[in-house]
Parts: structure tokens; C-alpha cells; sequence
């Protein structure tokens, strides 16, 4: 069926929608949201060609701090967060940390979130100083029960991954681990009623 002839919900003012409005909102919902990975990989892709002064383009640093961290034995959720840590280079030219965190908070653990979201103050420690600003800042997290974790993300994976001839896993060996972290929701406002759905399909394919 063409976009253009998919059913659609008749209000004009959410106000005014139905229970039934709701229902083909929510069954086009589930298909979009089910090709989130292929969305993820396609942005992931818009980083390479992109070096901004750095020494590998953005994509390959995204895939070397991922290949680190899965060397290291890192699990699966912790790698995916290694690998889209940057993602948000594109559009968030400003706060590209505060974008991956937002892109991956539904679907992983708190402190992996957290260490994501602040990764972009702790490696600034290698080169506010030059920019005028201060190294430290990071060190106003010093208490925080995460601190560690990030402090090592960015010191083992994130910083050393610049080199044109480092070890490089393409993003193909990398796209189940992106499909099985976003295959669902941990924590979402849309979570019970994403549930719900999932139950209504298993029921109806076994009847």
C-alpha cells in the first residue's frame, strides 16, 4: 500500500480524537519505531567523510571506541553506547552528548545513560585548557556513583580512538548488537502501552 493510502485518523485537533484515531496511530507507531536500527545505522553513516579537523572521520572514531570496548570484553548494551556516543555530532554541533543520551535513555541502564551523556565533560580534560575553558570540570562529579565508569570509558575507548591504522570493526559486525539493544524499551513513556501492543500480536499469531 502506498504512505499515501494508509489509513489515517480523521481529527484535525488532538482534542477531538477517538479511540479509533488512536488505534492507527499506534499500530503505524509500532511499525516505524520496529525500523529505529535502520535509522540508527543510515545516521550512524552520515559520520563518515566527516573528519572536523580530527584524524579519522567521525564514524571511524565511533567504531574504534566500540571496537575497544568490545576487546576489552565489554557486554553488548555497553558497546552500542561506546558506538553512538558520538551520533550526535550531526545536529548536535553544541551538546552532541546530551543527543546520543537522549537517542539511547530508553533502552539502556541508567549508568551506561549517564556516562554517555557526560562523556563530552570528562574528555574535555585533554583539551579545554586550550580553548580557555576548564579541564577540570569534570572533577565536579568526583561523588557521583558513575564517575568511575565514565572516567574509564573516555580514558580507555573513547580518547586513543583516532588512529587512521587503529583496530577498526566495521559497522556491520556491530548491527545485531544495535538490533537487539533497540529491539525494546526498558524505560519509556509508551512503554506500558508498547507492552500491551506486543501482547495483542503473540496472541494474535497463536490463535
Amino acid at each position: 500500500m502506498a504512505l499515501y493510502d494508509s489509513p489515517k485518523a480523521a481529527f484535525t485537533d488532538m482534542a477531538n480524537g477517538t479511540a479509533e484515531d488512536w488505534q492507527i496511530i499506534a499500530k503505524e507507531f509500532g511499525e516505524f519505531a520496529a525500523e529505529l536500527p535502520d535509522r540508527i545505522m543510515t545516521h550512524l553513516n552520515l559520520l563518515s567523510g566527516d573528519f572536523g579537523g580530527f584524524p579519522v572521520d567521525r564514524l571511524t572514531h565511533c567504531l574504534q571506541t566500540a571496537t575497544f570496548a568490545y576487546r576489552d570484553g565489554k557486554d553488548e548494551e555497553y558497546v552500542v553506547c561506546a558506538l553512538l556516543h558520538d551520533i550526535g555530532d550531526t545536529l548536535g554541533s553544541y551538546n552532541h552528548a546530551d543527543v546520543a543520551a537522549v537517542l539511547i535513555e530508553p533502552f539502556v541502564s541508567e549508568e551506561n545513560h549517564w556516562m554517555i551523556k557526560h562523556h563530552a565533560i570528562f574528555q574535555g580534560y585533554y583539551f579545554f585548557h586550550y580553548l580557555n575553558m576548564d579541564r577540570h570540570m569534570r572533577d565536579a562529579y568526583q561523588d557521583h556513583p558513575y564517575f568511575e565508569r565514565t572516567l574509564e570509558f573516555v580514558t580507555k575507548y573513547d580518547s586513543p580512538a583516532f588512529d587512521p591504522k587503529g583496530d577498526t570493526l566495521p559497522l556491520t559486525f556491530f548491527e545485531p548488537m544495535i538490533r537487539k539493544v533497540f529491539a525494546k524499551p526498558v524505560r519509556s513513556l509508551y512503554k506500558p502501552a508498547q507492552e500491551k501492543m506486543h501482547r495483542a500480536t503473540v496472541d494474535a499469531v497463536q490463535n
